[in-house]
């Protein structure tokens, strides 16, 4: 464990705080919580608490939705052949597998595109364009991409295509000639901004539902996939995106699709299920095939209705995401060295790195995990038809898209969002971007965002926990978890507890990982607690008083529920003691 800046949720409305206590009947740090969530009254809390499908938006509140279910209908009753094209990561597969789902209940001439990460890249391409052209598709949906296509899209046109883009990247003041579905984009008054790929394509499935004036029920079971979308790809888990979250989570643990088990099965994974789980279980197997072999695997598992089938390819993505972490680890380690080594990147506020032969489909991940090492923002690249692409990962609160916007003389194609990004240049243009890169991110890099943050929800007594409640779950504890489904926008919890010392020995698992009792004095409790990768911390954990910055936990072992805390940093205590 680093030492992290430990930043506490800013908090002024004593009048909601006080009315919130009174209606819902709960603690001051639970309507703290609430308050900062943006949540100030009864109504609000019940419709966060009880995330309810009636509460979802219109569709055609959304800018070009009218338009498209008319040309759907149209394409449908024409007998038209439809092409469903969507991105290689989880987002574009689930949406995928998601509108090929909805949209064969009526008719047969669909098919479905996934580019090839090494020979087409990211978006809309021109063999996808050409593939619709040579097979009379008259009609291409994309899915999670398309918002920059405008010369692929007029090629398309020229060529009798029309096209449907369901998109959620930021987009640019030129748009493609198409029918375009993105909240994003200017003079689009839909309510929720965040929509993920997936859920911008659960929409247009909806609006063709009411169209149809069919039960919400033929596309709710669609839900689980707009989750796996949603946490993959770290949208907000608020407003709407909290309901499919909500929704979706509880099928994936009660009746989870044939490709979803397969993948947990595989995984020993079993309910019940978070959405940290969809994160690091579920979604780096999906995106494990459009990184090592074609994204075609993970649709063709999403869609399977057959065992056999499903354990056949899900077998198959496993050993890929095998051979995706062993190639990231070692690109990882070198790509720490390249910095280590080098004076000049060190002193930069941005880790830009190059390598010819570096794995194109793990980049992203390689950039995330050197910012683990050097905490600001980052860009691995790598060669592709000689071209140099990567990704870009930002640290937070730093918007690495309008820091590359700014720097966009120096690439041929850059898309993305406020925290990842995919870009494209000319390999001898490296050097310039470098440059010009590390002087944008200079002058917009706030002193803050330069270290690790642990953004601290409130400062608690360890009685808070549990006030004199002797068994069962503390109620706390029960409406800390109903706050779940977790992710940005309602990251889980941290607090705070001070003045605390460790009872005992410390019990140390696999020599890294810390298993201890904690005990407050002045709250007469004491809580078990386990501090993961917590070696560097063995000095300040021998400190006979410590602060704890933790997550609270119910463990459940052997049939047996207990609270258990999950320290996530710890710090000497600086306040006597007496």
């Amino acid at each position: 464990m680093n030492v992290k800046r430990w930043e506490y949720e800013s908090f002024e409305d004593v009048s909601t705080l006080q009315s919130l206590m009174a209606s819902l009947d709960i603690s001051k740090p639970l309507a703290k919580l609430l308050i900062n969530r943006k949540i100030n009254t009864f109504s609000e809390a019940k419709a966060f608490f009880r995330p309810d499908l009636e509460l979802l938006h219109d569709p055609f509140l959304m800018k070009g939705m009218s338009q498209a279910v008319e040309r759907i209908q149209e394409a449908i009753d024409k007998e038209e052949n439809i092409l469903i094209y969507g991105d290689y990561d989880v987002d574009g597969t689930t949406a995928v597998a998601l509108m090929y789902q909805y949209l064969r209940n009526f008719t047969g001439k669909l098919h479905y595109y996934i580019p090839d990460r090494y020979n087409e890249g990211y978006g809309l391409s021109d063999q996808g364009v050409n593939f619709a052209v040579d097979n009379d598709f008259t009609l291409v949906i994309t899915l999670d991409c398309g918002i920059k296509a405008i010369d692929k899209v007029e090629k398309g046109r020229n060529k009798g295509v029309d096209f449907i883009i369901c998109d959620h990247h930021t987009p640019d003041d030129i748009l493609p000639n198409a029918i375009i579905l993105n909240p994003k984009q200017k003079n689009c008054h839909y309510p929720f901004k965040d929509l993920c790929g997936c859920g911008v394509g659960f929409k247009l499935a909806q609006a063709i539902n009411d169209t149809f004036a069919l039960p919400f029920s033929e596309i709710e079971h669609l839900l689980d996939l707009v989750m796996v979308a949603i946490g993959a790809d770290m949208v907000s888990v608020m407003g709407e995106n909290r309901i499919f979250a909500y929704h979706g989570l509880r099928k994936l643990n009660e009746a989870p699709r044939i490709g979803f088990h397969v993948l947990l099965e595989l995984a020993n994974r079993k309910p019940p299920l978070t959405v940290t789980d969809v994160v690091f279980t579920i979604a780096p197997r999906i995106n494990a095939a459009g990184r090592i072999k074609s994204g075609n695997k993970a649709v063709e598992l999403l869609l399977s209705t057959e065992i056999q089938q499903a354990q056949a390819i899900g077998k198959e993505i496993n050993r890929y995401n095998q051979e995706r972490k062993l190639i990231e680890g070692d690109i990882t380690k070198e790509a720490l060295h390249f910095v280590e080594i080098n004076e000049e990147y060190k002193a930069h506020c941005v880790t830009v790195l190059y390598k010819e032969n570096w794995h194109k489909g793990v980049v992203g991940i390689v950039a995330s995990r050197v910012i683990e090492h050097y905490y600001r923002p980052t860009v691995i690249l790598t060669e592709s038809n000689g071209k140099a692409v990567g990704s870009v990962r930002s640290v937070k609160g730093f918007n690495v898209y309008e820091a590359l916007k700014a720097c966009e003389n120096f690439l041929i194609q850059f898309g993305g969002h406020k925290y990842a990004a995919g870009l494209k240049m000319e390999i001898d243009q490296i050097e310039n971007f470098r440059l010009a890169f590390n002087s944008e991110v200079k002058k917009r890099l706030s002193e803050s965002m330069q270290s690790e943050e642990l953004e601290i929800a409130d400062e608690i007594e360890f009685r808070d926990i549990f006030l004199n409640e002797n068994y069962g779950t503390p109620k706390f504890v029960r409406i800390l978890k109903q706050f779940a489904p977790f992710g940005p926008d309602n990251m889980k919890p941290i607090f705070v507890t001070k003045q605390v010392r460790i009872k005992g020995d410390i019990r140390w698992l696999k020599d890294v990982h810390a298993k201890m009792v904690i005990y407050q004095e002045s709250s007469m409790v004491e809580i078990d607690a386990i501090a993961f990768n917590a070696i560097d911390k063995k000095d300040v954990l021998s400190n006979t008083y410590v602060d704890i910055a933790y997550h609270i936990e119910e463990n459940n072992w052997n049939g047996q529920k207990k609270i258990q805390l999950v320290i996530l940093d710890v710090k000497r205590t600086k306040t006597a003691v007496y």
